[in-house]
């Protein structure tokens, strides 16, 4: 018996009864019972009681045993749909079909360093480029699949010395992002003895900085065990030097005693090494500091909170630029020079526009800067005495990494919902664009695809950019399998990206749609700051308007309609299925956030606070109760049908947000519809999972969508 046909007979016998029936019906071992064990909290005079508490602990055996079997039920169900083995075969043939993709370039000497993803290997590796018109040239440096075949180690980010010769990488397992940093000799890949623990880690991430003659480098380091109390080991984040060949307990201390527990630091040196430059965030809700270290040895702060400089880059001849958001919520850039770098003497170079400053590169006498419109980019390079270049991409497409070469030119990265990623030059004094030897060739061509752009309105009347893929010829009958996709936070926008995983969709009917919410970048700060704290539900409104549009449009029902977020966009999952359930018939939550009276109490949910608010400050306590997803489940109600996955090693979200929403869900839910959690014991928040986990991953959410949506 088909799950659909127990739904439709079963919808109003109740969630108990269904999962007995449903289990025999598929051979499914029977869903497990999760007692209630309640804990009373007292939020500001306001008491909530907690049945799930007890499912906290990770390595509680209960807990593990729960968890354990709630796989085993999700196994079973998924390994009994018969179109999983296809999809498994589809998107791996996606996968390996693909040609390799270069990321995270770094110009050093003349020298060109890139991140390359090359399926069948399950992890990306660090290579050298001979040119950037051949591809073919790249030539490992360190090559994490044969350090370790299982594919559990990942590069976390590297950084090459200022000369090239030497290359600092920072290492992790399992999706942890706890990485250490080992040094590697470019021309030969020897690996040094230096390895420096704790560098990088998921709650503040991690960084290098190289001195000017690569006889040692800053990095950010965490606390080590002994130093403070185990629950302190995920802050405190400081900056320390470390000198080759020297034992990493000699390194010396630099910057940070005083920065706040949850401070997040990056590094970044200037192209002589005579400067360095920390940037210190508070938290993850967009507050930064500036410090710079110089000849004279010693660290001088920069910038103040108050100056609002979210971004700061080195320009030729020691210069600085800073982009800042002070009294300017779309941004301008400023121009400081050393040794001072004083903001008092900065130069306005760049004034604010339409279009929200979100990147830009200092080369030569170019400035080159990427807008934000709205979700698509757009580039300029500006030149002192000389009118503004439009730098031509591609329509509804995004500007990635941006990186100077030879002199003024520009390399950058360009891609769009339907053209994979490729590298281009730019030359500014004839204004060419040309398509380098680093493009990614898909198997998947989306010829037949048209991207959409249209705007719901909110529920304060804002307007909601969406991003609609459709097969050309799509009917506007209501009758579509749609996916609406959303994130929402962190200032981040979700530029137009390319991915084959979307061919599988829209060669099952279906429409794809990504939405461009507030809490995002896409129309400035202020975007960011509507979607933020006490704001917060405004993200839920946007997403809720956009999932009315295209019910209204005709694009989809209710019926066919499913939704799929992650992390931040977890937390937008758990509040658009709790406050409009009859919206939508399938939910696919990646790693998300569901407890929001808990979460500050985990290490990165610290970091969140700057973001989310903290139950400590009433009003911020009342905002963040009153859309807590886990808080306002209601036992008796159709929910749509839920797959939860998460990962044990995520660091960035404690898995027992999963836990705790699954638990409370299958207790309330009255439609029939299953309720399943997914835990991988070998990945953690997303990041470093490997090629063959992320297949089957993607298999499954698409043979539940499918299973849900589309009737066989």
């Amino acid at each position: 018996m088909r799950i659909t046909q127990a739904q439709a007979r079963t919808r109003a016998i109740g969630a108990t009864l269904f999962a007995t029936i449903l289990c025999a019906a598929a051979d499914m071992p029977p869903i497990p019972p999760t007692p209630k064990k309640p804990v009373t909290d007292d939020y500001n005079g306001v008491k909530v009681v907690d049945d799930y508490r007890w499912l906290e602990p990770p390595a509680d055996p209960e807990v593990r045993k729960w968890s354990d079997s709630q796989n085993a039920v999700t196994r079973a169900y998924l390994d009994h749909l018969p179109m999983r083995p296809a999809l498994v075969e589809r998107l791996t043939e996606l996968s390996a079909s693909q040609s390799g993709r270069f990321a995270a370039l770094r110009s050093r000497a003349g020298m060109l360093f890139a991140i390359k993803s090359q399926p069948p290997k399950l992890q990306p590796f660090l290579v050298t480029l001979a040119s950037v018109d051949d591809a073919a040239s790249a030539r490992v440096v360190v090559d994490p699949n044969a350090m370790d075949p299982s594919g559990s180690t990942t590069i976390d980010f590297y950084e090459p010395s200022l000369d090239g010769k030497l290359v600092a990488v920072s290492l992790s397992k399992g999706g942890s992002e706890e990485g250490s940093v080992s040094v590697f000799e470019v021309a030969t890949g020897k690996r040094f003895a230096d390895d420096v623990p704790r560098v990088n880690g998921a709650t503040a991430g991690g960084s290098v900085a190289w001195n000017g003659d690569a006889s040692g480098f800053w990095y950010t380091r965490y606390p080590r065990a002994g130093e403070r109390p185990p629950a302190d080991l995920n802050f405190f984040q400081q900056i320390y030097f470390h000198r080759l060949g020297v034992p990493t307990a000699q390194d010396e201390y630099a910057l940070g005693k005083n920065f706040p527990r949850i401070a997040e630091i990056q590094l970044q040196s200037s192209e002589d090494g005579k400067f360095v430059m920390a940037r210190m965030a508070n938290g993850d809700g967009g507050e930064f500091l500036h410090y710079m270290h110089g000849p004279e040895g010693r660290w001088t702060q920069v910038t103040r909170l108050s100056d609002r400089v979210s971004e700061a880059a080195f320009g030729p001849d020691n210069s600085l630029y800073m982009l800042s958001r002070k009294d300017a919520p779309m941004g301008q850039l400023l121009a400081l020079s050393a040794p001072s770098f004083s903001l008092d003497k900065a130069k306005v170079v760049v004034t604010p526009g339409r279009s929200s400053i979100d990147d830009f590169v200092a080369a030569g006498g170019t400035l080159y800067v990427r807008y934000m419109a709205g979700g698509p980019s757009r580039l300029l390079a500006k030149e002192a005495g000389k009118p503004d270049k439009m730098v031509p991409v591609g329509e509804i497409s995004s500007v990635g990494q941006m990186v100077r070469v030879k002199g003024n030119h520009l390399l950058f990265e360009n891609e769009s919902y339907v053209e994979p990623s490729a590298w281009y030059t730019y030359d500014p004094a004839s204004g060419a664009v040309k398509r380098t030897g680093l493009f990614t060739m898909s198997p998947a061509s989306f010829g037949d695809v048209e991207v959409i752009r249209q705007f719901a309105v909110s529920k304060d009347n804002t307007r909601v950019p969406m991003n609609i893929l459709r097969r050309k010829g799509t009917k506007l009958d209501g009758s579509n399998p749609t996916l609406l996709y959303g994130y929402g936070g962190y200032s981040i926008s979700l530029s137009p990206d390319f991915s084959a995983r979307r061919r599988v969709w829209l060669d099952h009917g279906g429409v794809f749609v990504i939405a461009n919410l507030r809490g995002g970048a896409e129309f400035g700060e202020s975007w960011h700051e509507q979607g933020m704290l006490t704001k917060k539900q405004n993200v839920f409104d946007d997403f809720i308007a956009c999932a009315e549009y295209l019910i209204k449009a005709k694009y989809t029902s209710p019926e066919k309609l499913a939704i799929e977020g992650g992390s931040n966009g977890g937390l937008l999952m758990g509040a658009a299925l709790t406050q409009r359930p009859e919206l939508f018939h399938a939910v696919v939550s990646h790693v998300g956030i569901y407890d929001m009276l808990r979460v500050e109490t985990f290490p990165n949910g610290a970091f969140n606070v700057t973001e989310f608010g903290t139950v400590k400050e009433t009003d911020q306590f009342k905002a963040l109760y009153a859309y807590s997803p886990y808080h306002h489940v209601k036992d008796g109600t159709d929910y749509p049908a839920v797959l939860f996955l998460t990962g044990d090693n995520d660091g960035r979200v404690d898995p027992m947000n999963s836990r705790k929403m699954t638990a409370r869900l299958q207790a309330a839910t009255h439609s029939g519809r299953p309720i399943f959690l997914r835990t991988s014991s070998g990945s953690g928040h997303g990041i470093g999972t490997a090629l063959n986990e992320r297949i089957e991953q993607d298999a499954d959410v698409f043979a539940f969508l499918l299973d849900q949506l589309i009737p066989r």
